[in-house]
């Protein structure tokens, strides 16, 4: 979400220095963001598909896959692509529904409190993740369906979707690269994502360690 107009924390953050500290890794040891934005990337990849798929990818996360009967229905009530909400679910959070950044953003989906009416609490997953996906479906509408300026959006705010990829600051474009590799990959069937492996070895693999953690998965 807007990281300028929302005082969102940066995608990557939950919180603890030692989370902020492999935000910073993912972020800035990425590789260069500028070829991985193509045109091609920006169109839905299921836009030819008349019905979105019954689960998400295998390619996640087991952190992300323990959520994934609910991404599906929280899916299902957007009208998104389960796989789509579930790449935003891994970068943002790795499926941890304790995740907070310093900068305020909770839960599963990172939203921001100003998006939770009075006495809503957003670590619940549910809310937190209507919340989050009614603000990607809103971004996505807005988008006419290219989802990598949806995601451009639901990272750096509104004021991406006028502008060419080129012009994204360097976090956006960061965040974009990841997404739109993961998404792609989920997309296609294939049973394992070369993206999420780079996004793993730059830093998000403790992310999911702390996700581990939290949901009494082995391997935390």
């Amino acid at each position: 979400m807007n990281s300028r107009k929302l005082a969102r924390a940066l995608p990557l953050e939950i919180g603890a220095l030692s989370a902020f500290a492999v935000w910073a890794s993912v972020s800035f040891l990425a590789p260069p963001p500028a070829s991985a934005i193509t045109p091609g990337s920006l169109s839905d990849p299921s836009s030819a598909k008349t019905l979105y798929p019954q689960r998400i990818s295998v390619i996640f996360a087991p952190t992300v896959q323990f959520w994934a009967p609910d991404i599906q229905r929280w899916a299902d009530e957007y009208g998104l692509d389960p796989n789509l909400a579930a790449t935003v679910m891994q970068i943002e959070s790795c499926g941890n529904p304790q995740a907070k950044s310093q900068a305020g953003a909770l839960g599963l989906f990172q939203v921001m409190p100003l998006h939770f009416p009075p006495g809503e609490n957003g670590l619940d997953p549910g809310t937190n993740a209507r919340r989050g996906l009614a603000y990607l479906a809103d971004d996505l509408q807005r988008a006419h369906g290219q989802y990598a300026l949806a995601l451009a959006a639901y990272n750096g705010g509104p004021e991406r979707l006028t502008q060419g990829p080129d012009s994204w600051p360097a976090e956006t474009q960061r965040y974009v690269y990841w997404a739109t590799g993961i998404y792609q990959q989920a997309s296609s069937a294939a049973n394992s994502s070369s993206r999420l492996v780079e996004w793993e070895d730059a830093g998000g693999a403790h992310l999911c360690s702390l996700a581990r953690q939290v949901l009494g998965l082995p391997g935390g």
